[in-house]
Parts: C-alpha cells; structure tokens; sequence
C-alpha cells in the first residue's frame, strides 16, 4: 500500500490535523502535491489570476475535497501501475469504483460512522480483485472483466480460475496489515443480504453501496440492503442523486474520463495483447518465485516438531515443482551418510542409507552443495549410477529425480530428492534458481528445528544435572538425622536394657524421622515450605544441643556454651531449616576441635541492617581457624580433605539454607578460632520495616 495513503488517513482522522503539517506530508509526493495545486487553482476555486502555494491550496479546498483528491489519486497510482491495465479500458471500471466509493460515504455519513474516509476507501477498493486477476491471468479473464458484476461472474470466476475477485480483493488487501475490517467489507460485498445483518457497519455500507450501484435495476435487492443500515426508500433516492453529481465532478478534478453507459465497449471488440517481452516475463516469473519460497518459509516455520516439518516439506515440494514423489536424506549426527528420513507412508526410509565417502551423484550433489539432474534412461547412465541411486529410483518410482541439496550458511544438511517423468528435467534446469531457493528456505528452517531439538537436550541434561546434584545434597543431609538415629537407637538400647523410661528419646526418634522424610519429599518438591511461620531461636538451639549430647556426638574434651538472652529470640523462618543449619555448623565446630577445645552459641540480639530487623546468632569455636583459600571459596560446593563421604557440600547448604530464610551469613577466622555470624529475619521484620518508613515518610 502507498506509504502517503496511509499516513495521510491517520492525518486526517486525527482531531488535531493541521493544514501545515498536511502540506509537508502532501509535499513528499509530487503527483499528489501536482494533482492539489491544478485542482486548487482551477476555475471552480481560483478566483485571482494570482497562483497559490501548496497550503493555500488545501486551505481552498477544504478538508472532505482534500480526502477525496488524496485517497482517489493515491489508489488510481497504485492500481493503475498493474500489469495489462494500459491495454485496457478502464473507464468503466473506475466509474463504478468512484460511484460505490460516494455511495460509501454518504451511507456512513447518514449512519454516523466515525469512520467516514475509510468507508470511501473500502467502495473505491470493492473490485479491485478484478484488476488483480486481470494482471494475473489477462487470456482468461480479458472477455470477463468488463461484465457486469454480479454472483454469475463470481461463478465463473471461481470455476475458471478456483479464486472470486472478492476473495482476490480481501487477499490483497490483508497484506497491507492495516487495523480495519476493510478487507472483510471487499471479501463480502457478494454476499446474501440475509447473512450480513449482524455484520460490521463497514460490511453492511459497502454491501449496500455495491447493490445502488450496480444493480440500480434491482428494487427488491436494493430494498433488502436497505434495510441492512436502516435506511428509507426516500433516504436512498437523495443519496443516488447527489452521488452522480458528486462523481462527475471528482472525476473531472481528478482528470479521469469516465464512460458513459453508451460508451461501453463489447468485450468481444477488444484485441488480444501483444506477445509479452521476455525481459519482462523473466522478471514477472522471478518476482512470482520469490514470493512463492517467501511464502513457503512462512509455512515452514509454523511446522511444529521436525516430523511436521519434513513432512510439510515434501508436501510443498510435490505441489511447487510437480514431482511424483519426494524423499529427504539427511545427514546423519557424524556426518559420515545421508540417512533417510520417514516422512508420511515411505517407513523403509529409516533404514536406507548412502555413504558420503564413497561418492555417488547423490552423495557428491551433498558434497559439493550443487543440484544434480539424473535420468536412468540417459544412454550411458545407468554405469554411472550405483546400487543407492537405483534403489531411489524404485523408491520414487520414477525415471528421473532431481537431487536438491539442503544448504544452511556453509553447511549442507542433507538433500531433497523429487521424482519426474524423464521428459520434466529440461523445464526443472530452466528452474534451477527457484529449485535453489526453496532448498535454501527449507534448510533454514530445518537448521532451526535442529538447534531447537539440540538446545532442548541440552536443557534436559541440564535438570538431569540440577537433580544429581540436588540428591548429593539431600544424601549430605540426610546423614545428619540418620547418625542422630542410629547414635539414639544405641542410647534406647541401653535404657531399655535398665528398664529406664525412653519417651523423650522416642519423641527425637521421631522428630528426625520426621525430619528424613521431610528431605526427601523436599527432592521431589512435594512439601514447599512455608515461609510465614515463627520459630524460637533458644529452643531450637537447645533441641540441637541435647541431641548432640545425649548421642555422645560431642566428646568430653569439647565443652559447648549457650549465650541466650532473656528477651523472646524469635524469627520469621521455619524451625526445621534452622535446626539443618545448625547442625551442620555444630558438628563442623566438633569436627574442627579433635584435641578438644570449646565451642559458643550465643545469641547477640537485634542488628538493623538495611533498614531491616535481623536476629544475630554466632556458632564459634577456638580451633586453629581457617586458611585465606579456603575461607574464599568457604560457601562454594567443593570436594574436602574429610575422611570418609564427605564431598564438601555442607557449608555451601548451609549458605543456601540461609538464603531461604532470607538471612545472611558470613565467616570470621583466625588463629583464635572460627566463628559463623548468621542474621535471621526477626520476628514481623519486614511489617516493622514497613511502619519505620511510612512514619519516616509522615514526618517529612
């Protein structure tokens, strides 16, 4: 679609549209701003011998003659441009398009669409499928298209060329993208009046400008349009006569000729075209490819999974391009053969396959990324073909195939091979160009779906990772609890052997029971935790503590010391998440103290952080400390220098354990010692935070 027509509509459907900035637009087209001025200074608005720029000129003439000179021009540019429309005569054609276009607009005026231009734009389009058809097919449609335009001619048209002008219009007009129901309006102005009474205004108006046209002759069909957009006999009689007024003089304006009813030449009268020039055929036929493979990569690249699109492939290559039948090889994952590829019924595919190293025409049109035209009833060809080019050939069941090789950048992907009668190749060579480009489409998208396959493994490996390393963690932290079993298990032993009472044991038997189970689902993610409940610090450190002590974890030559405060110690976070933590870093303390020594757990009360309330609590001991290495890379998952199953994860789950309690933790280490400070969200942090800043803001 013109550029200027577009941009002029919005313009003039702008409530804001100013004369100078309509002048400049106008300006960029020199047939629009020559049309302007010769109308402006005509003697129907020139009332000076002066001559008048190009804004006076839109200021004289006025907004609706503006619209009219600028919509008409531009689609008479447009349209007029067509191939075959100059060895025709179009007065007649334009005549009605102009008349339907008036019609158009008066109805939208009398209906009060707000839409008024794009009402005339839609009847000045109505038939402008007709035109299209004539520069598609001038031999079949010549002696049709000055016939009168009614649903015998869409009957013909669809049984000579399978397309209406009304369905040649609307596929037209989609392709100018615009935000209307303009190409509707052009689809259906055929359509039975009965079956457009819930339609859009803009379908009804044409419908009805196309019948006052057209079929003025017509009174109960006309009546029946009426009725359409509620319009009375005496309505329509004003709009009819005003309309062929109107036209007259914007076809005089406009410097069109239109002919008159006795001015109608015969079809019959007309001579056929000149022979065509081949440079211009040549061009007509390339531009027809390039659509052509444009709109096959379009449908390429909706094929969802590689099946549809092989599949889809083969099925566009037998239509484009006649063949019999089609098969696609493609290159298999070490780059050694082309493997068949089972698309629809041909199952035995799978198993056929040609070696790149050992030549062939197929392999070698692969090779050298080159189409290869082979026939086996050439004299002398048939030595040159091996054993997998006569298997193909009985595949294909054809004389002759075309080899098409599938090039992606510099890499072929395979090839396409399409059988034919052996008398088809000469005309298949003539298309080598187009066979070419289409091979090249379909290798883009092919290349596509391949990198999507390989990027979706490479995502499955990925969680496959993600879960292994999501187990080592869970297996890391299982054997807490478990040890903490086992160890109670020996303690129940003894106790019972003394016939002592055991319910707190078996009440911490099943609390890490628990506390297992809770791991494992936890690997699956069946049990997210909550994050809204409220946990007491001392007593969680004190439940850790005595497991510790009742299982004889902690030697006696390690002493443990608990620093509580009075105040409440509580924090938003779950209680089993902070006993893992805890754990953890205690049996680190006990791990890093073989000679003994002391271990502290104190809480160091409220710390304001980010204008954010945290609880601090510190796990230390006075080991030899850590070194400066392996202080930095401390919360990293590393393999340790421990004896035993230990794979160096328990300090990276601590950190991420952290994290889910939207704490925060760090390290402090020396000679005289290793401390853990962890900051704990306190209890209604973030409401207490919130407050602190809405009072703050208050008193600003």
């Amino acid at each position: 679609m013109p550029q200027i027509l577009i941009k002029l509509i919005e313009h003039l459907q702008a409530d804001d549209a100013g004369m100078p900035e309509l002048a400049a637009l106008i300006a960029k087209d020199a047939g629009m701003t020559s049309k302007i001025l010769s109308v402006a200074n005509s003697s129907a608005y020139h009332r000076n011998n002066r001559a008048v720029g190009l804004e006076q000129s839109l200021v004289s003439l006025g907004t609706d003659m503006i619209k009219t000179l600028v919509i008409s021009e531009s689609v008479f540019q447009t349209f007029n441009s067509f191939p075959h429309s100059g060895s025709t005569d179009l007065r007649a054609f334009w005549k009605s398009s102009l008349t339907t276009a008036v019609l158009a607009r008066d109805i939208a005026r009398q209906l009060d669409y707000p839409q008024v231009e794009e009402a005339y734009l839609a009847g000045l389009l109505h038939n402008v499928g007709r035109l299209a058809l004539l520069a598609t097919a001038p031999k079949e449609y010549t002696f049709n298209f000055t016939a009168r335009d009614d649903e015998d001619l869409c009957a013909v048209e669809q049984r000579t060329l399978q397309i209406t002008h009304a369905e040649a219009g609307a596929w037209l007009i989609e392709r100018w993208n615009l935000d209307s129901f303009l190409a509707d309006s052009v689809l259906y102005h055929h359509e039975p009046v009965a079956r457009l009474e819930a339609a859009h205004p803009l379908i009804r108006i044409v419908r009805l400008a196309h019948l006052l046209c057209s079929h003025e002759d017509e009174d109960e069909a006309i009546a029946q349009g009426a009725g359409l957009c509620a319009l009375d006999s005496d309505t329509l009689h004003v709009i009819c006569h005003a309309a062929t007024r109107q036209v007259e003089k914007s076809a005089a304006y406009l410097g069109i000729e239109l002919a008159g009813a006795d001015d109608i030449v015969a079809p019959a009268a007309y001579a056929p075209p000149p022979p065509a020039d081949p440079v211009q055929q040549r061009l007509s036929e390339e531009v027809r490819n390039m659509v052509l493979v444009s709109e096959m990569g379009q449908t390429f690249a909706r094929q969802s999974g590689e099946t549809g699109l092989l599949e889809a492939m083969t099925r566009s290559a037998r239509i484009l391009f006649d063949f019999d039948n089609t098969v696609i090889l493609l290159e298999n994952p070490t780059g050694h053969a082309l493997v068949g590829m089972t698309a629809g019924e041909q199952q035995r595919l799978a198993e056929f396959s040609i070696p790149l190293a050992k030549g062939g025409p197929v392999a070698e049109a692969a090779q050298e990324r080159r189409m290869a035209f082979l026939s086996k009833a050439a004299p002398g060809s048939v030595q040159a073909l091996g054993i997998a080019e006569e298997q193909l050939f009985r595949i294909l069941g054809t004389e002759s195939m075309v080899c098409l090789p599938l090039v992606a950048g510099q890499r072929c992907l395979g090839v396409l091979v399409g059988g034919a009668a052996a008398w088809q190749l000469p005309s298949y060579q003539k298309r080598e160009r187009f066979l070419q480009a289409f091979g090249n489409q379909a290798a883009a998208a092919l290349e596509t779906s391949l990198s999507e396959r390989g990027h979706a493994r490479r995502q499955i490996a990925h969680v496959a990772e993600e879960y292994r390393e999501a187990s080592r963690r869970v297996v890391h932290e299982v054997n807490n609890p478990l040890s903490i079993i086992k160890n109670y298990l020996s303690v129940l032993d003894t106790k019972l052997a003394r016939r002592e009472p055991v319910v707190g044991e078996m009440s911490i038997l099943n609390e890490e029971i628990d506390r297992v189970g809770s791991l494992i689902n936890g690997l699956a993610d069946l049990q997210p935790s909550d994050g809204n409940r409220v946990t007491d610090v001392a007593r969680v450190v004190d439940d850790v503590l005595r497991l510790f002590r009742a299982t004889d974890f902690v030697p006696a030559s390690v002493q443990i010391l608990v620093r509580m405060q009075d105040e409440p110690a509580e924090i938003d976070g779950d209680a089993d998440i902070l006993k893992q933590i805890l754990v953890n870093l205690v049996k680190n303390a006990v791990e890093a103290l073989p000679d003994g020594g002391k271990i502290e757990v104190a809480n160091r009360g409220h710390v304001n952080r980010e204008r954010k309330l945290y609880l601090e609590l510190a796990i230390g001991d006075n080991g030899p400390g850590l070194s400066t290495e392996v202080l930095a890379n401390l919360f990293t998952p590393v393999r340790s220098n421990k004896e035993g199953k230990h794979h160096g994860l328990g300090l990276s789950i601590v950190h991420s354990l952290v994290k889910k309690l939207n704490g925060m933790i760090t390290c402090r280490s020396g000679k005289s010692g290793t401390t853990f400070e962890i900051l704990l969200p306190a209890r209604g942090s973030s409401s207490l935070s919130a407050g602190v800043t809405t009072r703050a803001m208050d008193s600003v």
